[in-house]
């Protein structure tokens, strides 16, 4: 009599789980994608309440402030969000609408246009990452062992790189000075 073939992940032939593979990459997947769930539900709603914006436009923010200079070429943050080129349009549309974000032309390629943070949108995101980090802290708290955050971090930047590997991208022309580009600050942004 035949062994019945396993439902179980990697199984072998006997039905036993392969020693190699003892770990089931659908159920490290799945979890990773509901911890990033939760992680939104927890946070999000929050900090969109802090600044009014929704979830795309933080995201946005969020990569602005953490940015040499505060600012991206609005492609490179389009590659860093989950926000589609017109997705990311209207985000840095509201964005100025709210003085949290201004465009700033680049006269070395008409085409090319950056967002930079105002600085009344780097004083709100200051009192908001203050909140964000405090809401990490208590979702962190005692969970990781010394050491096991960095390794987190790290196998997770690795897979980020290999999955989305525009989701860190930096064009030269970004960390470059303003003077290198058509500084469009309105009046309000002061």
């Amino acid at each position: 009599m035949q062994p019945r073939p396993s439902l179980e992940p990697n199984a072998g032939a006997d039905g036993a789980p392969s020693p190699s593979e003892s770990l089931d990459r659908v159920t490290t997947v799945g979890l990773i994608l509901e911890v990033a769930a939760g992680l939104r539900r927890t946070i999000n709603p929050i900090i969109e309440a802090e600044l009014g914006v929704g979830s795309g436009d933080l995201e946005a923010l969020i990569r602005l402030v953490r940015s040499p200079g505060e600012r991206l070429r609005l492609s490179d943050l389009a590659a860093q969000t989950a926000l589609t080129p017109s997705g990311l349009t209207r985000a840095v549309d509201r964005l100025a609408e709210l003085r949290l974000v201004r465009r700033q032309g680049c006269p070395d390629d008409r085409r090319g246009a950056f967002a930079v943070m105002t600085p009344r949108g780097k004083q709100q995101m200051e009192r908001v990452m203050r909140i964000h980090r405090h809401q990490l802290d208590d979702l962190f708290g005692n969970l990781l062992e010394p050491g096991e955050e960095e390794m987190v971090v790290n196998v997770l930047r690795r897979l980020r790189d290999r999955v989305n590997p525009d989701a860190a991208r930096l064009s030269d022309s970004a960390e470059g000075g303003v003077s290198e580009c058509e500084d469009q600050r309105g009046e309000d942004d002061a």
